[in-house]
């Protein structure tokens, strides 16, 4: 008889919350999904539209809409509530919404006597991963964003494209702050074990350097072409969240960019941002420290800065 049933509660059945359940339910990834929401009623909707494609799946999950006191048993607590910004509403006004709202969730989920890991998917996504870390009190390891794991999914898909290569092949990292200062640090940029810049050096080489820097400012704008042309992202941010909550639920030492707490890695301290982490059944098992150049570390730092100064804010 099984007895380590793996269980997620969803908080937060928007968009991005359902395209994180319907891949949950399509990978098979966990044996019980809660989903809990401020209207019960949506939750339940949700919950039922789910269990009628159980029969098409490959999977055999649980699933229910519930309240906090489920939270006690589970083993990731994804948050993926929030409000939505008001026309001529600033960044910051945002911000002290979404922390009213989270300060709401974080209580009644402590409360219940969790003690699992949180993972946060709510914009902006590093600020609002500190808050979680400073409402819950939890260890830094087990309260970890979704960072720069979509943005890093992005990137390796278009050089997949310019490269003719199997994204699989290619091993590169949107590091910073989910949002308009992070950057690719391509001194880390490998196709197999090759470099892609010393490819892009090369004479004869069809590679070029202005093109990867193209490519790397269309990872950074793809949300607001998407927002553009549909109002939202959901899918790929509920795989990515799907892919982490995969490697923390299977221990698997995947190493994935999610928002992490700095303690020193990059010359950074006490801030949380997108680095490459290798992920496991406790959280953020370590940040990888990659050996950046020096401009590199000048970018990260600037990235750092403002999310500093957005949480200073607060």
């Amino acid at each position: 008889m099984r007895i380590d049933a793996r269980k997620v509660v969803l908080i937060g059945t928007g968009m991005v919350g359902m395209s994180y359940a319907y891949s949950m339910l399509n990978q098979n990834v966990c044996d019980e999904l809660v989903l809990i929401d401020v209207d019960k009623k949506r939750a339940e909707g949700e919950a039922m539209d789910l269990n009628h494609g159980l029969a098409f799946s490959g999977s055999n999950m649980k699933i229910y809409a519930g309240d906090y006191s489920d939270c006690r048993d589970a083993d990731v607590v994804a948050i993926c509530a929030g409000v939505a910004q008001k026309p001529g509403e600033s960044r910051l006004d945002l911000l002290k919404r979404n922390k009213e709202v989270f300060r709401s969730i974080i209580g009644p989920v402590t409360g219940s006597g969790f003690n699992g890991l949180f993972l946060v998917a709510t914009n902006p996504v590093d600020v609002m991963t500190r808050i979680t870390y400073e409402l819950s009190g939890f260890n830094a390891k087990r309260v970890l964003g979704t960072g720069t794991a979509l943005d890093t999914a992005r990137l390796r898909y278009l050089l997949g494209e310019y490269l003719c290569v199997d994204p699989r092949n290619i091993h590169a990292y949107v590091m910073g702050e989910h949002g308009d200062s992070e950057f690719v640090p391509w001194s880390q940029a490998m196709l197999a074990t090759r470099p892609i810049r010393d490819l892009a050096e090369e004479d004869g080489n069809p590679i070029q350097m202005e093109e990867l820097n193209r490519i790397s400012e269309e990872v950074k704008g793809a949300a607001y072409r998407i927002i553009e042309a549909k109002r939202a992202t959901y899918y790929g941010i509920g795989m990515a969240m799907t892919r982490i909550t995969r490697a923390i639920l299977g221990n698997e030492n995947s190493v994935l960019t999610v928002s992490a707490l700095l303690c020193g890695e990059y010359g950074e301290t006490g801030v949380f941002a997108g680095v490459p982490c290798i992920i496991n059944q406790n959280g953020v098992q370590s940040v990888l420290s990659l050996n950046l150049s020096e401009d590199e570390l000048e970018q990260f730092a600037t990235s750092c800065r403002i999310l500093r100064e957005s949480y200073q804010g607060l």
